[in-house]
């Protein structure tokens, strides 16, 4: 197991009707933001839930971030931040909300002219506008973590940051705040956690068992409960287990002391970018591909994942890893996430391969994954086995 340092400040308060706590968790006198997407938290009934918790302190409201939040939709309420003298900020929504709220943090004290360099140029964040999040889709784990990732809509970029000011300062995990939302946002959402989980545990063999088994209590949760909450959306156990797994998946306590991958995700972030995919939807296009052209690699990790997560003992090493691959794409075709391309009706899917690797090498991402061996060349087979 390898050196580690592990710190998640976030408070969470998790369960029915905790919204109304977040009144102790921001500070008397402090001036609100709530920033929201689409308006859904005003159908139902968190708005009003969270408007009842506000009532001692002056707040005003931004909503409309999109579900890839954008620069010039964040940098809008960033002047909202700066001209009302904000204090604190509440995020009410799923991750883009949460994520696109870390950014408005970052960016309202930014000391630099151009704030998109936090994102280009990995400027630093030398401090943020506190925040809180009350979740309402369970997905990215971004309650409980530093990092977010923005689009720009006048380039075509989407890109990360991440800074340990953005932690939020406690986060709200209400299952019941998660009943009304669409199937397929049910359905990416476990996709997403079981991805963020497989970034951390799909790699190689690092003396960690602990680590190992509690990654493998996520996926095998999420498989467990994913059909189930998709089936019963009310189903308030399954649910709750949903939420805690996605959490779970990348506060950063399964990270401590092993090795990490993340190419799928700077891949999904580009298809995303260039063909307008949902995040999940990328994933699992492009995660099956990435285990079949890096088998060797993570051979190991492959063979272990095939016998605890879908108990597969017999045939040879390659037979087993062959059917654990199959069982995953099978697994998120049974919530109605497709793994390839064609079956999004991609215009010009042809073209993936060409036009994702060459928007990774733009942006230097030449090396990704745990060995840094997944060069423009990889990408390029990866995506043509996926269309």
């Amino acid at each position: 197991m390898q050196n580690f340092s592990y710190y998640n400040p976030t408070r969470i308060l998790f369960g029915q009707g905790q919204i109304a706590a977040i009144a102790g968790q921001i500070p008397a006198g402090a001036k609100v933001l709530v920033t929201y997407g689409g308006g859904s938290i005003k159908k139902n009934g968190v708005y009003d839930q969270v408007k009842a918790a506000l009532k001692d302190h002056p707040w005003l409201e931004f909503g409309g971030i999109e579900p890839n939040p954008r620069y010039e939709t964040l940098m809008r309420a960033v002047a909202l931040v700066k001209s009302e003298g904000v204090d604190f900020l509440l995020a009410v929504g799923g991750g883009s909300v949460a994520d696109g709220t870390k950014f408005i943090a970052a960016a309202a004290r930014f000391d630099g002219a151009e704030p998109w360099d936090i994102l280009a140029k990995h400027a630093e964040v030398k401090s943020a506008v506190p925040l809180g999040v009350v979740l309402t889709l369970p997905a990215t784990g971004s309650e409980s973590n530093t990092f977010a990732v923005i689009s720009r809509e006048s380039t075509g970029d989407k890109l990360a940051f991440g800074s340990e000011h953005c932690y939020p300062q406690f986060a709200v995990l209400d299952p019941q705040t998660t009943f009304s939302l669409p199937p397929r946002q049910v359905a990416n959402g476990i996709v997403d956690a079981f991805v963020h989980t497989m970034e951390q545990y799909m790699t190689y063999p690092a003396e960690a068992p602990l680590q190992d088994r509690l990654a493998e209590s996520i996926l095998k949760t999420l498989i467990e409960v994913g059909p189930q909450t998709l089936a019963s959306p009310q189903d308030y156990a399954a649910r709750a287990s949903q939420v805690w797994s996605a959490t779970l998946a990348l506060n950063g306590l399964i990270a401590c002391g092993v090795p990490q991958d993340w190419a799928t995700h700077m891949i999904g972030h580009e298809i995303t970018a260039e063909f307008g995919l949902d995040h999940a939807q990328t994933l699992a296009v492009v995660l099956p591909g990435l285990w079949r052209n890096r088998r060797v690699e993570k051979h190991a990790k492959l063979l272990q994942y095939a016998e605890r997560i879908w108990g597969i003992h017999d045939g040879s090493e390659e037979e087993r890893i062959e059917k654990a691959i199959v069982a995953t794409e099978a697994f998120f075709e049974s919530l109605g996430v497709h793994t390839h391309l064609g079956l999004y009706g991609v215009k010009d899917a042809a073209l993936a391969p060409q036009k994702i690797a060459a928007r990774l090498e733009a942006h230097g991402f030449t090396k990704l994954g745990e060995h840094g061996s997944v060069m423009p060349a990889v990408v390029r087979e990866i995506l043509a086995s996926r269309l």
